[in-house]
This record gives structure tokens, sequence and C-alpha cells, in this order.
């Protein structure tokens, strides 16, 4: 059995309110005052290619599980966007990448994420990873559209596409008009 309270996600001693000073609820305990803040979470990940082809993973877990992704995820404590970019594409796809140059930085405040995502180049074979059911290299016509697993998806890889031949550019953000959709 769980200890509850050293679970502060099931004591009975939190509770909601706004603390002094704050303009939101928050997570406060009763005893001690400790605020729980809940902050976003940042992913990272890369639009990975080699000789004009692009990695996609098709997720073997949910969210999305059998629809395509680019390798992403979320960040661990201790390291940086980068490291976590190069990770993921290890886990994802067994893909060690170099990443050239940060290709965008999306909010998805709905599900409490920040995305980061970078433009990167394959540097190894590939095979599936055990979040992945298949991986494989795609030409930009053969893109599984309609199988792609979340709108930021779909918005790296449409960007990708305007500089994919441009040495140097200025990073994205959210599409316009699409700054609070959600994945």
């Amino acid at each position: 059995m769980t200890d509850q309270l050293s679970n502060p996600f099931i004591s009975p001693l939190f509770h909601l309110e706004t603390p002094p000073g704050d303009d939101k609820l928050r997570r406060v305990c009763a005893h001690c005052r400790f605020i729980d803040y809940v902050n976003p979470k940042i992913v990272a990940g890369s639009v990975v290619t080699r000789d004009g082809q692009i990695l996609l993973c098709r997720r073997a877990i949910e969210p999305r599980k059998g629809y395509w992704t680019l390798p992403a995820g979320f960040m661990e404590e201790g390291e940086t966007v980068e490291e976590a970019a190069r990770r993921e594409a290890q886990e994802e796809a067994c893909a060690d990448i170099r990443i050239e140059q940060l290709l965008a930085v999306y909010s998805v405040p709905r599900i409490a994420q920040v995305q980061v995502m970078f433009r990167a180049t394959l540097a190894s074979d590939i095979a599936p990873g055990p979040e992945s059911e298949e991986v494989g290299l795609f030409a930009w016509k053969d893109i599984p559209w309609s199988e792609l697993a979340f709108p930021t998806v779909v918005w790296a890889l449409s960007q990708y596409s305007g500089i994919r031949h441009l040495s140097a550019f200025a990073p994205f953000s959210n599409p316009q008009g699409t700054e609070r959709l959600t994945n």
C-alpha cells in the first residue's frame, strides 16, 4: 500500500487554494503550507533526415498507438534539450543523430507541454526501439499524412519543408491560428 503522506498526489493534506501573492489555484499542503507547483513538461524531438528522407516511428504505446510520429519525448532531469532529443531518437529508433539547428518551439497549453524540435541528420542504421512498432525513412511524397499522431508532427514536417535546403533559418513557433491547438 502506498504511503499517502509520501505521495502528494494522493495525500489528504493537499487542497486547492490561491496562495498569497499568487493568482492561480495551487495544491497546498494544509500542514506545512508547501505549494506543489505543477508546471508544463518539456518534449524534445527532431526532424531527422538522411539522403532527403525523413525518419518516422510508428508508436507502440498510447497515446495514438499505431500512428506515425517523429522521434520525440519528455526530457529527463539532468539533461539538455539536445541530449533529450538524441536520447529519444536512440530509444525510439535505435538511431544516432547529429543535431544541426533548432527548428521550432511549440506551446501546447491544454496538455501543459512545450515542444522543442530540432533539425537533425541520421548518423546510423535504424531499428524499432521499445516504444515503436516500426521505423522507416520516408520520401516527402510517401509520408503517411493521414496517419500522423499529433498536430505538432504535421507542423514540424511542414515547417521543415520550407527550410530543408537552407543552411540557416530563424526557428519557428506555432503556426498562426493554432496557438491553442492540442496534441
